[in-house]
Parts: structure tokens; C-alpha cells; sequence
């Protein structure tokens, strides 16, 4: 069996959607003939904890932790942040400090790719080392955070172990990296290890089409596609339990001022005055971050009986409360590159087989994967009349179509784990 060494930052007992990617790859690459070796932080500053998650970790993997320092547990503290809050500085607070505006200067220019840059050189120090002594057949990165692809980087570099960057979201293309006040100086090292990681790679993959096409319009080659994934095992055992005293809009994650549903809320206003006996019946249950600017438009709107926010729960009850919905909301961050975000929950949301009202572009990668499973709908933010009137279909005529289940399995986490490792025997295999 080939060995591959794999570096994440995210790993259990980190909590969220971001740590699933790399956790459900590990799982199931036994399967396609890897053995997984993980490289993760020892003592991480992730925002919330998941338990749970450490089931899905095979047994016998051999996971390697070293310490890392990461600055922004002071910053959290300076700033008078939650634990649980996300620790990038460009997450919406009621108002910018002096302390925010200066965190996130220094994030952008001072700590290159991100803010566990310091645990780039003592990890590319122990690794050489370690692979020298126990060798493999590849590495791969999951990036961001991009700490993670630059220690891949300097290892293939330096070893020539054939690499595969994998990018959950891009580097210099991501939505916040304007945000992050980047000085001329900064910008050409992030883009310098940027090119370097495009000529480095054997190969690079990316979580959406859109995405793809973008990499390589600044310099990636051959850029293929691996979806997030939904894992079938999570939902062996979960049946919906309907209750007719209910109806629940759901939404699971963050919910911030760059996802406002405000539109939806609107449409919701509506709704109950043309249709008052449902005021008490319809629950917002949303489970996750919930900005203060939601908050403001829910109450703006008059809906402030209606939410039950839930907090940050187990993954396992995010799950229940998707299969349990009567309508699972999906806004997608409004962002000059929201064509191509296809948040993690969405492939759970198309395996709950509940109806996804989506917000966002009309043609984005979103709409094309709801469109083609007949999973849900895509509006625009403000189309509130289109809104409406999917609020009217699902909830009062019952309009409600089946999703095509075979085309939701293209979405299995083994089925994209295979073609990963099918990327891994490609980049590994001699060249005749």
C-alpha cells in the first residue's frame, strides 16, 4: 500500500465543516489502496470542539502533532473576542476597533499566507527529517489555511516527493483577501508562493468548477475539481421525526453580515400577512454563528418570535435538524467570487433530501448542482416576489419535487476520495 503524507491544520477534535475534508479523505483512502500519515497541529486555537469527530479517524492511522504558536489567541483576548469566535480579524463586529483595523494589517502583511505562518519553518525542519527516515509516496496539502500548502511546498522542493495541493478555497482569489489591507510588498510574496505552489504541485485540485477556471487564469495548469462531499455513514441511522406543530427553515454554520438573508426576511414578513395562521407555526432554527446584522434585519422585520438560535452544536444534530427541515436555507457569501462557493453544508443539505432555498447568483456553481439533483432553488438576495413564491410553493401548495438520489451520490465522500487517490496514482506512477 502506498503512503501519502498528508498536512492539515484542521484535525479532531476541531469542530465545523472545514475540518471534514481532509478527516473524510483519511477515512476512506484505505479503500483506494493509501495509507494515510497526518501532520496536524498539537495544540491549535480552533474555535469550537467536536468530539465526534475522532470516530471517523481509522484505527491504527498514524497522526503526527507538533506545537504551533498562533498570535491571534492574543488578538482574540486584546480585542475582547468570544473563544468561539472565528479568529480572522475580518469577521463583522458591531463596530471596527482600533484593535481590529491594526489586527488585520498586521494579519495581511506580517504573516505570510496567514496567521499560522510561524508554524511553517520548525514543521518543514521536523518533516525533512521524519521523511528522510520514513519515506512515502506523496504528500498532499489542504490549504487554507495555506500555512499548510507552503509546508508542502518547501518539502517537495526539497525532496521532490511528488505533491498535490488540494484548496478548499483560493489563495489571492478568496473573497476576504482584499479586505485584509495587503501592502504592495505583501501581495508580491503571497503571489510568489502562489506561482511557485502552481509550478511545484503535480497536481492541484479545488473545491468547485468555477474555482477551477479562475486558478487558472493566473497560472495553474490542469486544475481539476474535488468536491466537499457528504459522508453516507453519517446518515445510516438518521430518520426524519415529523411533527405537524412545526415548520422549521433551518440554516447550519455561520451566518454572518456577508451571508444577511435579509431579502428572505422580507419574503417572510410577507408571507405571514397573507398567510397569519403560520406566524406561530414556522421556526428559524439556525444553529451556528449568528452576526449581530442578522439579528438587527430579523428583528427589523418582525421575526424575532420566530428564530430559535440554537448556538454551536454537535455536527451530529446539525444533521437531525437538516433532516427534520421543512426548507433548509443556503445564502452564499455575496463576494465578487460567490459563482464559485460551494459551502460544505450544501452536500449535506442535498443528501437531508429537504428543499434548498439558496441566495446568490443564478449561475453559479450553487445553482447548476441544485438544478441538476432538483434539490432546490437559486434567487437573487433582493428577489423577494421569487422568494415569496417558493415559500408558497413548498409550505402551502406542497410543490415539492424528489431530488435525484443518483445524482446526489456523485457527491459520496468515498466517490470523491477515490478520485483524489486516482490523482495520487497518476502523480506517483512513472512516467514511461
Amino acid at each position: 500500500m502506498k503512503k501519502v503524507l498528508i498536512i492539515s491544520y484542521y484535525w479532531p477534535p476541531a469542530g465545523g465543516i472545514t475540518v471534514l475534508r481532509t478527516l473524510k479523505f483519511v477515512k476512506y483512502l484505505r479503500n483506494f489502496g493509501w495509507e494515510p500519515i497526518v501532520y496536524a497541529p498539537l495544540n491549535a486555537d480552533y474555535p469550537y470542539l467536536d468530539q465526534n469527530n475522532f470516530k471517523d479517524i481509522p484505527e491504527g492511522t498514524q497522526v503526527i502533532r507538533r506545537k504551533i504558536i498562533e498570535p491571534f489567541a492574543a488578538f482574540k483576548l486584546l480585542s475582547g473576542r468570544k473563544k468561539d469566535d472565528p479568529s480572522n480579524p475580518v469577521y463583522a463586529k458591531k463596530k471596527s476597533s482600533v484593535i481590529d483595523d491594526l489586527a488585520i494589517w498586521i494579519r495581511g502583511n506580517f504573516f505570510i499566507p496567514d496567521a499560522r505562518s510561524l508554524w511553517i519553518k520548525p514543521s518543514v525542519k521536523f518533516l525533512k527529517k521524519y521523511l528522510q527516515e520514513n519515506p512515502v509516496d506523496a504528500i498532499l496539502t489542504d490549504g487554507p489555511p495555506h500555512t499548510n500548502t507552503v509546508i508542502g511546498l518547501r518539502l517537495s522542493q526539497a525532496l521532490g516527493i511528488p505533491w498535490l495541493a488540494d484548496f478548499q478555497d483560493p489563495w489571492t482569489q478568496v473573497d476576504y483577501y482584499k479586505l485584509m489591507k495587503i501592502t504592495k510588498w505583501a501581495d508580491r510574496i503571497h503571489r510568489k508562493l502562489e506561482q511557485e505552489t502552481f509550478k511545484t504541485a503535480k497536481k492541484i485540485t479545488i473545491a468547485s468548477p468555477t474555482w477551477a477556471k479562475d486558478l487558472e487564469s493566473i497560472g495553474a495548469k490542469d486544475v481539476d475539481v474535488i468536491y466537499y462531499g457528504y459522508d453516507e455513514d453519517d446518515f445510516k441511522n438518521l430518520t426524519p421525526e415529523p411533527n405537524s406543530d412545526e415548520i422549521n427553515i433551518i440554516h447550519a454554520g455561520i451566518l454572518g453580515t456577508d451571508r444577511n438573508p435579509e431579502g428572505f426576511f422580507e419574503a417572510l414578513k410577507i408571507f405571514f400577512q397573507k398567510y397569519p395562521d403560520y406566524k406561530e407555526k414556522i421556526k428559524l432554527k439556525f444553529a451556528g454563528i449568528v452576526d449581530y446584522s442578522v439579528k438587527e434585519s430579523i428583528k427589523k422585520y418582525g421575526l424575532e418570535e420566530n428564530l430559535v438560535e440554537l448556538g454551536n452544536i454537535p455536527r451530529i444534530e446539525a444533521l437531525k435538524l437538516m433532516v427534520n427541515s421543512t426548507i433548509q436555507l443556503l445564502p452564499v457569501n455575496k463576494a465578487e467570487n460567490a459563482k464559485g462557493r460551494l459551502p460544505g453544508k450544501l452536500y449535506e443539505y442535498l443528501r437531508a433530501m429537504k428543499p434548498v432555498l439558496a441566495l446568490g447568483p443564478t449561475d453559479s456553481d450553487v445553482a447548476t448542482i441544485l438544478n441538476d439533483t432538483g434539490s432546490g432553488q437559486t434567487f437573487e438576495y433582493e428577489d423577494v416576489t421569487a422568494i415569496l413564491k417558493y415559500l408558497e410553493d413548498i409550505i402551502i401548495t406542497k410543490k415539492i419535487t424528489s431530488p435525484d438520489y443518483e445524482k446526489i451520490k456523485m457527491f459520496d465522500v468515498r466517490n470523491q476520495t477515490g478520485k483524489i487517490t486516482s490523482f495520487l496514482d497518476n502523480i506517483t506512477t512513472p512516467k514511461s
